[in-house]
C-alpha cells in the first residue's frame, strides 16, 4: 500500500509542471469519446485511463461511447467539439488510416485533429483452424506456398492493425492469402473455427478464450516476446520470420486548435497515469503494454505508420470503398 501511494505521488509531480502553466485548467468534466461499442478492447482500456485521470486531476472524467460508422461517427463528433479539451477522442490505429481506407473519408485524422499521446500497444495472435494439420508457423507458411489456392485469410476491418498484419505476415512469408472481409473479430473467429477461412490475425486479447477453448488453433504472437497471458505460444521472430514485430495501438486525440499548453498538460497527465497503470498491473490483464510519448514523438510516430500502411495496403492491390 505504502509503494502504491508513493507510484501515485510521483505521478501527480509528473503532472505538476505541465498544470503549472495552466492552472485554472481543468477544473471541469472531461469527456472521453470512444468511437466503439462499450465492454470492448478500445473502450476496456479507455476507462481505465478515465479513473486514472480522474484521481490525478481532480475532475470528473468520463467515456460516451458513440460508435458507428467504422469510428468515424465518434470521430466526428470529436471533431466539430469545441477545442478546449475538455473532449478527447480514445481510439485505436485505424483512426490515422481513414484516408486510406474510405474513398470519401469524413476528415483528415493528421490535420484535423491535435495528437495529445499514444498510450498502450498490444501484440496480435495468429491462430488457424484446428482442423487444420501445421502446428508452427513454417508449416502453415509451406502448406499456403504448395496450396495457395486453399489458404484464405479472415480480415475483421479494412485497414485495421489485423489487416495490415496479415499484409505483411503474407508479404515476408512470401505466400499468396486470398482476402475475405468481415464486420468484426466475432464472425471472423466463428468462421475460423468453422473450418471455413483458414487463418486469422487479431488482437490477442481478443482471440485467446477460443484459442484456450481449442476452437482454434494459436500458432504465434506479433509482439518482440512472448506474453505471458499465452507463455507456450512462440512470437513470429522466433518462428522464422526474424524482425517480425506489428500490434495494435491506441491513442488520444482533441480537437484542431486545442491550445498547445493544454495538449502538453493532457500528453504529461496520460503519460503519468499509463505509467501508473502499467505498474499496478492494470493493463496486464487486457494483454496490452502502456506507452509513453510526448506530442511530437506521436506525431512523428503516425506519419510513419501511415506510410508503411499505405504502402503495405497499395503493394497489396487494396482500394478504398
Amino acid at each position: 500500500m505504502k509503494s502504491l501511494k508513493v507510484l501515485v505521488a510521483c505521478a501527480m509531480l509528473a503532472v505538476a509542471p505541465a498544470w503549472a502553466q495552466t492552472a485554472k485548467f481543468p477544473d471541469r468534466l472531461i469527456r472521453i469519446v470512444v468511437p466503439f461499442a462499450a465492454g470492448g478492447g478500445v473502450d476496456n482500456i479507455a476507462r481505465l485511463l478515465a479513473n486514472q485521470l480522474h484521481t490525478q486531476l481532480g475532475v470528473s472524467v468520463i467515456v460516451e461511447n458513440r460508435a458507428g460508422a467504422n469510428g468515424a461517427l465518434g470521430g466526428k463528433a470529436v471533431q466539430t467539439a469545441t477545442a478546449d479539451g475538455y473532449t478527447l477522442l480514445f481510439s485505436a490505429a485505424t483512426h490515422v488510416l481513414a484516408k486510406e481506407v474510405v474513398a470519401t473519408p469524413p476528415y483528415d485524422p493528421q490535420t484535423d485533429f491535435s495528437p495529445i499521446a499514444r498510450v498502450a500497444e498490444a501484440p496480435l495472435m495468429l491462430v488457424i483452424a484446428p482442423q487444420l494439420e501445421p502446428r508452427k508457423l513454417t508449416d502453415v507458411l509451406a502448406a499456403a506456398k504448395k496450396e495457395p489456392d486453399k489458404w484464405t485469410a479472415a480480415i475483421p476491418a479494412a485497414g485495421a492493425p489485423s489487416h495490415l498484419a496479415t499484409l505483411l505476415l503474407a508479404k515476408q512469408g512470401n505466400v499468396k492469402l486470398t482476402y475475405v472481409p468481415y464486420k468484426g473479430t466475432q464472425p471472423a473467429l466463428v468462421d475460423v473455427g468453422g473450418g471455413h477461412v483458414q487463418l486469422l490475425m487479431d488482437s490477442m486479447i481478443s482471440v485467446l478464450p477460443l484459442a484456450k477453448a481449442g476452437r482454434v488453433r494459436p500458432i504465434a504472437i506479433t509482439s518482440a516476446k512472448r506474453s505471458s497471458l499465452a507463455p507456450d505460444v512462440p512470437t513470429v521472430q522466433e518462428s522464422g520470420l526474424p524482425g517480425f514485430v506489428y500490434g495494435s495501438w491506441y491513442g488520444v486525440w482533441a480537437p484542431k486548435g486545442t491550445p498547445a499548453d493544454r495538449v502538453q498538460l493532457l500528453n504529461t497527465a496520460i503519460n503519468a497515469a499509463m505509467t501508473e497503470l502499467g505498474k499496478s498491473g492494470a493493463l496486464a490483464s487486457l494483454g496490452v503494454e502502456p506507452v509513453t510519448q510526448d506530442v511530437e514523438q506521436f506525431k512523428r510516430y503516425v506519419a510513419g505508420f501511415v506510410s508503411q500502411s499505405a504502402e503495405l495496403l497499395k503493394s497489396a492491390g487494396f482500394k478504398p470503398e
